[in-house]
């Protein structure tokens, strides 16, 4: 219950930010005009976009499913698509996204995945989006930091900072033992919280699946061709991922600028807003796409591509990930029936 009410404050702050968002955004605008401007984008570049976001998903359930499989366990590609969705859903309602990766373990639980290999392939995925994510921001900002003002360069360095201390953290959880043993009782504690029966019995077997964990973390370490197509299928989901932002920029009918400049400013967007711990970045995202895009698009279209924007590659993403949440909770069995 205690859980199932600290969902719903996530989730009530959660849309309460995107009330306020609107508000900040639309507050001295003429709606009409804005939401005009919208219906009249390109339709074709908006499918485009919706694609971009679709390839982000699918290179997101193939790294679950090249890890899992890697690990011994069997995974349908339907399944890892749910994982993703549902993980994408839990961290953008939650700070600092620190609710994805537990519910995404209960749903792997639930369907038979051992907690050790499904902390280990979530572990690996979230250090290869670090990688990815902090790498193309550092090489985007040498190249538009023209566009950047004083306030921005803090909120980049800020958010840089604590994505490298979440690689750092990252890295140690994989290859520590030490650490990893506290990882692992994390898990046992998110499935405690569903109150699972028998978990005392299930804490027994701590021992063994910790053991698991290491074996297969050192595998994973020595096997440096899977890291490898890892960090590249990632290098695609976020290459695709900021590509909405030139199909919104396209749609809106300009053509000044070209992809490489448009992609690697959304890069440096996202470096600096991924490691703020509000519920899916919500209201800082759009105020620095302003900040950062003010040179790009004519002030009065500026708010008219933030909320195109964001509303292909965030809101739209997360409708669909929440429906898909909801559905998978009503169609499953009941919890216990499944877990014991």
């Amino acid at each position: 219950m205690k859980k199932q009410t600290k969902l719903l404050m996530n989730f009530a702050l959660f849309m309460l930010l995107i009330v306020l968002t609107f508000y900040i955004l639309l507050k001295d605008q003429n709606i009409f005009e804005v939401f005009d401007i919208i219906k009249s984008a390109k339709i074709e570049f908006i499918l485009i976009g919706i694609l971009c976001v679709a390839i982000y998903v699918i290179c997101e359930a193939v790294n679950i499913s090249r890890t899992l499989t890697a690990l011994g366990e069997k995974s349908t590609f339907v399944n890892n698509i749910k994982y993703a969705l549902i993980g994408f859903f839990f961290s953008a309602i939650t700070p600092a996204a620190s609710g994805g990766q537990p519910m995404q373990i209960y749903y792997m639980h639930k369907n038979r995945i051992s907690v050790a290999n499904s902390t280990l392939a979530l572990l690996i995925n979230l250090t290869s989006m670090q990688i990815v994510t902090i790498g193309l921001a550092l090489f985007s900002i040498m190249i538009n930091y023209q566009y950047m003002n004083k306030t921005l360069i803090i909120l980049f360095t800020v958010g840089i900072l604590l994505n490298l201390t979440a690689l750092t953290l990252l890295l140690v959880g994989i290859f520590s033992k030490k650490l990893s043993r506290a990882l692992i009782n994390f898990a046992i504690k998110v499935l405690k919280l569903f109150r699972i029966r028998n978990i005392e019995e299930k804490k027994k077997k701590l021992e063994e699946t910790l053991s698991k964990y290491q074996n297969n973390a050192d595998y994973i370490k020595n096997n440096k061709r899977l890291i490898f197509r890892t960090i590249l299928t990632t290098l695609v989901q976020y290459v695709s991922y900021y590509s909405v932002t030139y199909c919104t920029y396209r749609a809106l009918g300009f053509k000044e600028h070209n992809i490489i400049e448009i992609v690697t400013m959304q890069a440096v967007l996202y470096g600096t807003v991924s490691g703020i711990p509000s519920p899916g970045a919500v209201g800082v995202t759009e105020g620095a796409f302003i900040e950062i895009f003010r040179n790009i698009y004519p002030q009065s279209m500026i708010k008219s591509a933030v909320l195109l924007n964001r509303g292909i590659n965030f809101y739209l993403l997360n409708i669909v990930c929440g429906i898909v949440t909801i559905i998978n909770q009503l169609v499953s069995k009941d919890d216990t029936k499944q877990l014991n």
